[in-house]
């Protein structure tokens, strides 16, 4: 069995639409005869006569009639992936999955989310919250388009444009400190309370602390930073938390906060995605949308 071209199905289309060879034949800038073939060939595949041919008229049979609710799918299909591929020539999204680290998704994605919907009310928004190591495996897999993770990843697949930087600071219970700044020295002789491994946030906090992971104090291993302040505010010892965490981290518990002496601890924030993928240019509005959410 041959198999149905599109031009039989745009010719069997324009066919049943005008009931005339003739006019059928100008609607499709060919010659009446090569539509004739044309539309004998496709009853000839499918074993049907598509049909009634009248002196001055043509008219559907009723497997016609059938055939054409089939065709017509088929040809929208084909109309939408035309428009979908000049809609990716020209930079824009229909979807787009995105990974965000648990230190950054509950602080941004509120505001972020509002702000690419008006940014791109067509686009499809799939969101995954995970740590690094997952994300870097979903994205490297194809699973995710892009990611909001804490910089530098160091993947040479990879492409990494940097969003904002902000600084770190410790939560603790009691009263608060005086307005001086803190040394970063003082916390190596503190309770610290991490999150558990596999989060980026818990070794740069170690990094920050100059603890070695072996050797650190036992305390707290937290899921989320919500846990680590909550056990903070039940006077479990201490913790850190990025900048953007403050408000919400903050608002309903007995702690206060401490910023850090010059050079204060911070991390930067960047989003990434695979160098191969043909939307960088549209990513990279993604990443713009983030910044402006983020300032």
């Amino acid at each position: 069995m041959k198999n149905i071209t599109l031009r039989q199905l745009r010719y069997f289309e324009a066919l049943a639409r005008e009931g005339h060879f003739g006019n059928a034949a100008d609607s499709c800038a060919i010659s009446q005869p090569a539509l004739s073939v044309q539309i004998r060939e496709l009853e000839e595949t499918l074993g049907l006569q598509l049909f009634e041919r009248a002196p001055k008229q043509v008219r559907l049979t009723p497997s016609g009639v059938a055939f054409a609710a089939r065709a017509r799918v088929v040809l929208d299909e084909v109309q939408q992936m035309g428009e979908w591929a000049e809609a990716v020539r020209g930079g824009l999204l229909e979807r787009l999955r995105l990974g965000v680290i648990p230190t950054i998704a509950p602080y941004l994605l509120p505001r972020l989310i509002g702000d690419l919907t008006a940014r791109f009310p067509k686009m499809d928004i799939d969101v995954r919250e995970t740590i690094t190591p997952r994300l870097l495996e979903e994205l490297m897999d194809g699973r995710l388009d892009a990611a909001i993770v804490a910089l530098p990843v160091e993947e040479p697949s990879l492409i990494e444009v940097p969003l904002f930087t902000e600084e770190m600071v410790l939560v603790r219970s009691g009263a608060p400190d005086p307005p001086t700044p803190l040394s970063t020295d003082a916390l190596s002789d503190m309770r610290l309370l991490l999150l558990e491994e596999g989060h980026c946030f818990r070794d740069q906090a170690l990094s920050f602390c100059n603890i070695n992971a072996a050797r650190r104090r036992d305390g707290l291993d937290g899921s989320s930073l919500s846990t680590l302040v909550q056990m903070v505010g039940a006077g479990i010892g201490a913790t850190l938390i990025p900048e953007m965490a403050i408000g919400v981290e903050t608002r309903a518990t007995s702690v206060h906060v401490s910023r850090f002496a010059p050079p204060a601890p911070t991390r930067t924030i960047g989003l990434i995605w695979r160098k191969a993928n043909p939307m960088g240019n549209a990513l990279r509005e993604i990443a713009e949308v983030v910044r402006e959410t983020q300032t």
